[in-house]
């Protein structure tokens, strides 16, 4: 499945690229003003912190809502107390777009992550060009020099990187790039099952100076709970945000870890 949807992913950058070439993209992400500081957004408190994701859809649960006025969403993610926002750009399986992401960047004032299957440089270079203050490098989907490359672009264009992992090994190769923003996702990427507890099993082997991102497998204020009691400083949550009140449910999921 992830490698599906990776291959699906850069399939259709690079019919976006037929029409925007390269040199294009690469001008307008230096004419972006400056990336935000999602690093300092997201460092450790006293409190867990949120991103909180713009997400119609997923390949494990299907169509979760419309989301017709996606920078409406993300300034209610806002306006609930959200440290970031997550807009998925994938169009097949999440129906997103890159249009999601400029709309969103537009409406708040906190960092913005593009959240994609980004395996080559001018996926990099468009989430800068559309606004993206972070990327999503998932560690599985990439070989350690494509995954290194893409870290260093990303870091060059002044964004922050989230490297994603799901495993000791994955971690690992995680923390040989230097990355200050590493996510443990629950959710398997082969399979698409879910282990909540695998972020508490792992947490011990993240850098000293990483900040701990908890992902996926959160629908209650407890699975907060759970997550922050397990050493997180920071907990992605979508599906919970997308289906319900998203002012209510981020302020109950905050409050639960005050």
């Amino acid at each position: 499945m992830l490698a599906d949807l990776t291959a699906g992913a850069v399939e259709d950058a690079e019919q976006r690229a037929a029409s925007r070439p390269l040199s294009a993209v690469e001008r307008d992400a230096v004419a972006q003003a400056p990336a935000r500081d999602a690093v300092a957004m997201l460092a450790p408190a006293d409190r867990v912190k949120i991103i909180a994701e713009v997400k119609r859809a997923s390949p494990s649960r299907g169509d979760l809502a419309s989301i017709p006025d996606p920078a409406r969403q993300a300034r209610l993610y806002e306006e609930g107390g959200a440290s970031a926002i997550s807009v998925l750009t994938e169009g097949r399986k999440f129906k997103g777009s890159l249009a999601d992401l400029e709309a969103v960047r537009a409406a708040v004032s906190v960092p913005v992550l593009r959240k994609d299957f980004i395996a080559t440089p001018y996926q990099v270079l468009e989430a800068r060009a559309s606004g993206a203050d972070l990327v999503l490098l998932i560690v599985a989907a990439l070989d350690q020099k494509t995954l290194r490359e893409l870290y260093q672009l990303t870091t060059e264009l002044g964004m922050a990187a989230l490297v994603e992992t799901h495993s000791a090994d994955e971690l690992e190769r995680a923390a040989d790039l230097g990355a200050k923003l590493i996510g443990v996702n629950a959710r398997d990427l082969s399979t698409f099952e879910l282990d909540r507890d695998l972020f508490g099993r792992l947490v011990d082997r993240f850098p000293a100076d990483a900040v701990k991102i908890a992902e996926s497998a959160v629908l209650a204020p407890a699975d907060v709970a759970h997550y922050r009691g397990a050493g997180a400083d920071v907990v992605l949550v979508g599906e919970a945000l997308v289906t319900g009140d998203p002012v209510a449910t981020l302020r109950a999921f905050l409050q639960e870890t005050a």
